[in-house]
């Protein structure tokens, strides 16, 4: 492969469906990205999900788009597709590859019953531990508990496949379907050893041919996408890896001592390293991003979607809010938020929780409302930051990305005052697309994302008496927790299996 060959990356996101080009060098090829945004469907009773085949639509068409903006030199040049996108999401398809119900999302929380009775039947603590994921609905134990009963047509049905988007994605273009060890880290049935796990998929009632193959890349498009896409019909597309740890990769943050933050849709706080954990601590998940490589953190399902939220709703007036937001003291609103709005996952995972917001007066602003949701966020963030540092080693400083928090500096300085740690921006603007562009490299030959160092432009420095402040906000967010989910476990008691959760 020459010098100046170029992979595609292609980023199917929860919001949107990205399509960027970059070098042999990890360099982003500058005036050349697709941009498609979606909305998820959402409901009040937990529904958080995409129609499959509108989404593999955006994927085709940001495809064309792409190869559209390049020009046919460039076209010629694409020796790679790489791809990231979301863990955990869910469909069921047919041996056509057609779609049999929307593609559940990470947030989707009508799986909530399922999940308690799966903590009462499973030893939880052994589960976390073989797999890395929790019993909880993010999951696809609890969903697939979930729809057995909702959908019960579908598990007698022959030849039902239970897929990741991409997996249906690899079935539309090259015939079957075929995840990576990454998006199978994600379901919650695969053990950190690459093995689907045994006791789950008993329980659940699922054989292994109700799962996709584990594979690397494809390669030899389809007929019909080989036509469209003729440039791209013999080069290999890896199969997609999740995007929280290619957001790593992306970003430089590929060791013990090093951490990246991502804010997008959701907010997640991870390690990036080879080998594995002895222990993965309580609230933490661990994934893999290929067979050498985990990742562990904690994610929020709220992060960049809450900040839209109040905007949205609180009739914020977003003129200059961010010189608004700056000027504020921290935690001077004297409002304890729980930012939880699209359910818990670290470090509680209480199936029930949800959002809350205390101490309103009738003085109380939007801005302070908007200033006390983003602080909330990076409390939970900090709670993250410090678990992590009970399994390895602190950073020197935390790399962030993701376009919701690089815009405002005031979420930046927020984030570094409530971690107690220097926070940098990445300039990896999209850390998710370069680490997808990386692992494709890698598959190539012609990068060792091991070795890139992190690229960072500013960074933010802790202040030490708003530091203080977030600590006392803390434990009254802590508290107003504990107030929430004990009301939340009364009432689940009272209409089935008990609530557990609330790692505090």
């Amino acid at each position: 492969m020459a010098a100046d060959q170029l992979v595609a990356a292609l980023d199917i996101g929860t919001s949107s469906v990205r399509a960027l080009l970059f070098e042999a060098t990890g360099a982003q090829v500058p005036g050349i990205e697709v941009h498609l945004p979606y909305p998820a469907r959402v409901a009040p009773d937990g529904t958080y999900e995409v129609d499959a085949g509108k989404l593999f639509g955006l994927v085709a068409t940001a495809v064309d788009n792409l190869l559209r903006e390049a020009g046919s030199r460039r076209r010629r040049l694409i020796a790679g597709v790489g791809v990231s996108t979301f863990w955990h999401g869910v469909l069921a398809a047919d041996a056509h590859g057609h779609a049999l119900t929307p593609v559940f999302l990470w947030g989707d929380t009508r799986c909530r019953e399922e999940a308690d009775r799966l903590k009462i039947r499973l030893d939880v603590e052994a589960i976390h531990q073989r797999t890395g994921c929790i019993v909880h609905t993010t999951y696809w134990p609890a969903k697939l508990a979930w729809l057995r009963v909702s959908r019960p047509e579908l598990f007698g049905r022959p030849a039902v496949r239970w897929l990741s988007f991409w997996d249906h994605v690899h079935q539309k273009l090259f015939g079957s379907p075929v995840t990576s060890v990454s998006m199978a880290s994600g379901t919650g049935l695969l053990d950190l050893d690459g093995s689907w796990d045994a006791e789950l998929l008993e329980v659940l009632g699922l054989s292994r041919d109700a799962l996709p193959e584990i594979g690397v890349a494809g390669s030899g498009l389809a007929h019909q996408f080989a036509v469209r896409w003729p440039e791209l019909a013999a080069v290999p597309w890896v199969c997609a890896a999740g995007d929280g740890a290619l957001a790593n990769l992306g970003s430089g943050c590929v060791r013990k001592n090093q951490r990246a933050l991502t804010v997008g849709t959701s907010a997640a706080l991870r390690v990036l390293y080879p080998g594995r954990p002895g222990h993965v601590p309580a609230g933490l998940w661990c994934y893999r991003l290929d067979s050498r490589r985990v990742v562990m953190g904690g994610a929020m399902s709220n992060g960049g979607n809450l900040y839209a939220w109040m905007t949205h709703n609180l009739a914020v007036d977003t003129d200059r809010l961010e010189s608004r937001l700056r000027r504020m003291k921290p935690t001077a609103h004297g409002l304890s938020f729980l930012p939880l709005l699209a359910g818990e996952r670290s470090l509680g995972f209480a199936t029930h929780a949800t959002g809350a917001l205390a101490g309103l007066t009738q003085a109380t602003t939007p801005d302070e409302i908007v200033r006390a949701g983003l602080e909330a966020v990076a409390i939970e963030i900090a709670r993250v930051n410090a678990r992590l540092d009970e399994a390895v080693p602190p950073p020197a400083r935390i790399v962030a990305n993701g376009a919701g928090l690089l815009s405002s500096p005031a979420w930046m300085q927020v984030m570094a005052d409530a971690v107690g740690r220097p926070v940098a921006e990445s300039r990896a603007r999209e850390a998710s697309s370069r680490g997808a562009a990386l692992f494709a490299l890698e598959h190539l030959g012609l990068a060792d994302g091991d070795r890139l160092p992190a690229e960072i432009g500013r960074v933010y420095r802790c202040n030490q008496s708003a530091h203080r402040a977030y600590q006392v906000a803390t434990h009254k967010q802590e508290a107003l927790y504990r107030v929430l989910i004990t009301e939340r476990a009364l009432n689940a008691t009272m209409s089935g299996p008990t609530a557990t959760g609330g790692d505090r």
